[in-house]
């Protein structure tokens, strides 16, 4: 399913490196991830999300506080069965992890490295994880062969329209998680002077025709998250840098914040 960043041709896995007939060579990680994010792709050195951020999120999700999203997610794969999945910006892994539960085969990528080297090392002994190729590059590029993947998943990452209709089959589809327009609504109150809904559906529109929604599902929950919780929420999220100083150490300052988590998840089929 790799192919060379390149050269665009297949890549293959001989013993620790995935090699092209052109001799492009890229090694496997200990932790079993490989970087295809050559640098004739790259705008910065260190593209994608910080550590601090993939920490913060990786603390977060461990909490269960997503994790109806995730159960969701999980029951629409076991329903749809594929074969093989493409996950765009899979950051540190966590919805990865299921999708691994109900395919043969799947692709965890994301251009923050740091994103990558902790869901590899997150998930390398767990049997979630024995089935996923963990691949440092970019969705503006995929390093993935034309035609290869029954399913492209976006969870609150971009969504490269040309490039996930090259790398689907013909009868592929597109799983995507965003917010719902009350997502946090309680916390962003707190952090800006003006809180404007989410919009969901403009993804309906950006997607079509090329693709066609078949199913959608709505998913809100409430949370009561501490200091620390609202603190990795916060730098998970473009809060972080959003906001102003001063109202996200008050934020930070609570113990016992009530909050409401809503999502919109939503199913394609390719046209």
């Amino acid at each position: 399913m790799l192919i060379c960043p390149i050269c665009h041709t297949d890549l293959v896995l001989c013993g620790k490196s995935y090699i092209c007939q052109h001799r492009h060579s890229y090694d496997l990680s200990k932790d079993g991830y490989v970087n295809l994010h050559v640098v004739q792709h790259k705008n910065s050195h260190n593209a994608g999300d910080t550590t601090v951020s993939v920490q913060s999120r990786r603390r977060f999700l461990a909490g269960g506080f997503y994790a109806p999203l995730q159960d969701k997610i999980g029951q629409i794969m076991s329903d749809l069965s594929p074969d093989t999945v493409l996950d765009i910006g899979c950051g540190e892994g966590y919805y990865t992890s299921v999708l691994a539960h109900h395919s043969r085969r799947v692709i965890g990528l994301d251009i923050a490295k740091t994103a990558i080297i902790t869901a590899s090392k997150t998930y390398k002994n767990q049997l979630s994880g024995k089935n996923i190729t963990w691949v440092v590059g970019t969705g503006a590029i995929l390093p993935v062969a034309q035609n290869s993947v029954d399913i492209c998943t976006s969870f609150f990452s971009p969504l490269p329209k040309g490039q996930m209709l090259n790398v689907l089959k013909s009868d592929g589809y597109l799983l995507m998680a965003t917010p719902a327009p009350q997502h946090l609504y309680a916390m962003r109150q707190r952090l800006f002077d003006r809180v404007n809904p989410h919009n969901p559906t403009k993804f309906i529109n950006e997607l079509a025709p090329e693709f066609r929604l078949i199913n959608e599902w709505q998913i809100s929950h409430a949370m009561i998250l501490d200091s620390q919780n609202l603190t990795d929420l916060m730098n998970m999220t473009p809060y972080a840098y959003k906001a102003k100083l001063d109202k996200k150490t008050a934020l930070k300052s609570e113990n016992n914040f009530h909050v409401t988590a809503a999502f919109c998840v939503y199913l394609f089929k390719k046209v």
